[in-house]
């Protein structure tokens, strides 16, 4: 059965994807967003258990400000006549990492320099310099708007704008952060603590991971700041949804794709697994490359250019997520919101090395039963670790890699095995299963050193009429990010529809 013939069909709701259509229906576009789960987000939705609720992902939110340009869950938003109440974090992060380095990263910048300045005095100066040059980087973001970089005329517009700027982001594309670093800092404890402060969010250490996206990260988190969404991270997909519905968009949810239909080599529209079809002018894919060129599109006839890219990039870990509920008591009076705890700096990458944690409650305390609190831990993990085992198998080691995590989790939070309240433990297959990302990746990541940005692929693929938006687009990972793509994504799309 085929369905009325849309202008847009996107391929899932996660951030990405539910930008890029409230962008285009915005503009007039005819919309459909089509999710296989039964709410929208992905991994930057939610679930709820026992009075308990549970952000699926991260909840550290950049993209919140109110000034400049790089606010752009602000800007997604509003343009769509939505609003969430944000609640502001005064630490991004409290470090536990080796050999006692503790360090938390302060929203005021100068209170940031001054708490590394007193761990590292001799490297006063070249801290300085390395972070005045990610500002000099966020500068020259701040000041235009994010759109297309795949559309000749915006960038003539922009370049006419702001060519100063322009200059100096194309000065920054093809440069890494672990280069600029060294220029100025020669201690491998301060170089380890930045490849920490890269890996964070980009999975990879400082020398593979691009200026641009560092100058954005290293400097919202003062500028912006880190802002939680009130009621959840979940709600800023729901909003959106309500935008896209505003302006006439649809989205149907339980509808899995698993084919994009093509027609003399164009993509013209997409089946569900129930065998329903649906046209459009245009298919944005919000998938991961992985599941779209070689799951909704037949392997074998995969683009060069796409065979390239994944010459160039693989796909990163998934994790294991620890959603806990555990007794007030556990955490201490001035307890931070986020953390991450590191004990050997040569397992930083490894399976279970780092361990992330996010405490939502410590800002909005009505995410959890009174008296009771949120602790949501994550850890790398691979999806290999957790195939081929029987059921009893599988739950058992879930239940012996939760206990090494909490077991960890005690040297920074006293108690929390005698508090827990309740826990639910996801592994790579939980991310796979619910997420519908390819082996539960968190986005690609480089194979070697790379040139900056300059590898990562825009919008338009090969394939004419297919789009990507999401992670596995310029700029990457973390939502902020997406939303950045979702707004190219959306901009392209719609030059080339004509809206």
């Amino acid at each position: 059965m085929t369905n009325s013939k849309f202008d847009v069909i996107v391929i899932g709701s996660g951030i990405g994807g539910l930008v890029t259509a409230t962008q285009l229906a915005k503009k007039g576009a005819k919309v459909l967003v089509l999710e296989k789960y039964l709410i929208p987000g992905g991994s930057a939705g939610y679930f709820e258990r026992e009075g308990y609720r549970f952000d699926v992902g991260a909840s550290m939110m950049f993209g919140f400000g109110s000034q400049g340009t790089t606010n752009l869950l602000t800007r997604a938003l509003g343009s769509v006549d939505q609003h969430i109440e944000t609640i502001p974090d005064s630490v991004q992060i409290h470090y536990h990492l080796p050999d006692n380095l503790e360090v938390k990263t302060h929203k005021n910048y100068d209170q940031f320099l001054q708490e590394l300045n007193a761990i590292f005095p001799h490297e006063k100066t070249g801290i300085k310099k390395f972070y005045d040059e990610c500002w000099d980087v966020f500068k020259c973001l701040n000041v235009m708007d994010l759109l297309s970089l795949e559309e000749p005329k915006y960038l003539a517009r922009v370049f006419f704008q702001h060519p100063l700027a322009c200059l100096g982001l194309v000065k920054y594309l093809p440069q890494n952060v672990g280069d600029i670093a060294r220029r100025y800092i020669s201690d491998p404890k301060l170089l380890k603590f930045i490849d920490m402060e890269c890996y964070c969010w980009s999975v990879v250490p400082a020398e593979k991971t691009p200026m641009i996206n560092a100058g954005m990260v290293f400097s919202d988190r003062h500028y912006g700041g880190i802002n939680y969404p009130k009621g959840g991270v979940g709600q800023i997909a729901l909003k959106l949804v309500e935008g896209l519905e505003k302006y006439g968009g649809q989205i149907q949810y339980g509808a899995r794709v698993t084919q994009i239909i093509t027609e003399d080599n164009q993509a013209v529209g997409v089946k569900l697994a129930n065998g329903q079809e649906y046209r459009a002018k245009r298919i944005v894919s919000n998938a991961t490359r992985w599941d779209t060129f070689e799951k909704l599109l037949p392997p074998e006839k995969m683009p060069k250019k796409e065979q390239k890219w994944q010459g160039r990039y693989q796909k990163s870990p998934s994790f294991l997520s620890l959603h806990l509920g555990v007794e007030g008591n556990v955490l201490k009076e001035g307890t931070e919101c986020h953390h991450i705890l590191l004990e050997n700096w040569e397992k930083m990458e490894a399976e279970e090395g780092t361990i992330f944690v996010s405490i939502p409650t410590l800002l909005d305390p009505t995410l959890a039963p009174e008296n009771y609190h949120i602790i949501h831990a994550f850890t790398p993990s691979w999806i290999n670790t957790y195939n081929e085992l029987s059921p009893k198998e599988y739950e058992e080691k879930k239940e012996e890699a939760a206990g090494r995590v909490i077991e960890r989790l005690e040297a920074i939070f006293p108690g929390l095995d005698a508090g827990l309240d309740y826990m639910e433990v996801g592994t790579p297959r939980t991310h796979r299963r619910f997420l519908g990302r390819d082996d539960g990746t968190y986005g690609p990541i480089p194979r070697r050193k790379l040139p900056g940005l300059l590898t990562m692929p825009f919008n338009r693929t090969p394939l004419k009429g297919l789009y990507c938006v999401g992670d596995s687009t310029f700029p990457g990972q973390g939502v902020n990010a997406v939303a950045f793509s979702g707004f190219a994504c959306g901009h392209r799309v719609a030059v080339d529809l004509g809206f």
